[in-house]
């Protein structure tokens, strides 16, 4: 399995001879390394409905047909545009050919802005964790650090933990460390920072906080296999 980060919250995963994106902004990302136009993904896969986290969805998925698995009312929105998407909530857990997807509570907002003014309510945010080759990847969408953070870490074997740093939005650098004792996974990849003012951060902080797990601080286009 290969694993690369692209800049804020964007996650690619390769496995099983498929390719899934997790929340693909990349139009308007000045951090990223990707170019929409070119990615082929067989999933996407999305946290929550805010326009930094569902990204180019639309049009990635107009172009190349992914399956788009998203929280449920996400999901609904997605399939009135005639796109191919799979809801789910928090606490359920599908197997798909590529793997297994199971959505965890995230306390933060969660609606889409229409080029209209529009916002659109989607419905609960979220965590995922993703289960392949008999790895797990947890992809703390946008949250802040709640206690049930222990269970997750107590129920699941967490490989890699994906948690934002950024403050303001979600988490900072003190409560993710706090997050990672809780989730207690091998390795923790800090996400979500530096994309906007509000969100600047020091990764550097954050890894020094964290004392007793790995933490990889990953530039856009880094990968490791896992």
């Amino acid at each position: 399995m290969k694993i690369s980060y692209h800049g804020h919250s964007v996650v690619k995963i390769e496995t099983e001879g498929k390719t899934l994106l997790i929340d693909p902004f990349i139009t308007g990302n000045e951090l990223t390394d990707l170019d929409a136009s070119v990615q082929n993904p067989d999933v996407i896969l999305l946290t929550h409905g805010h326009n930094d986290h569902v990204g180019d969805t639309f049009d990635i998925a107009k172009r190349c047909n992914p399956l788009i698995v998203a929280p449920n009312e996400l999901a609904v929105y997605i399939g009135w545009q005639d796109l191919n998407a799979h809801g789910m909530n928090i606490g359920g857990s599908h197997t798909f050919d590529f793997g297994t997807v199971k959505y965890t509570q995230a306390f933060h907002s969660s609606s889409y802005t229409t080029d209209q003014n529009e916002i659109i309510y989607t419905g609960m945010p979220a965590g995922i964790l993703f289960t392949a080759e008999g790895k797990t990847i947890y992809h703390a969408g946008d949250t802040s650090l709640f206690g049930d953070m222990e269970l997750i870490g107590k129920r699941h074997s967490i490989d890699v933990a994906f948690l934002p740093i950024g403050d303001n939005f979600t988490m900072g650098p003190e409560d993710a460390a706090a997050a990672v004792e809780l989730l207690n996974p091998k390795l923790v990849v800090p996400i979500h920072y530096d994309t906007f003012p509000p969100i600047r951060q020091n990764p550097q902080t954050f890894k020094d906080l964290v004392t007793s797990h790995e933490v990889k601080i990953m530039k856009a286009g880094d990968s490791f296999e896992l």
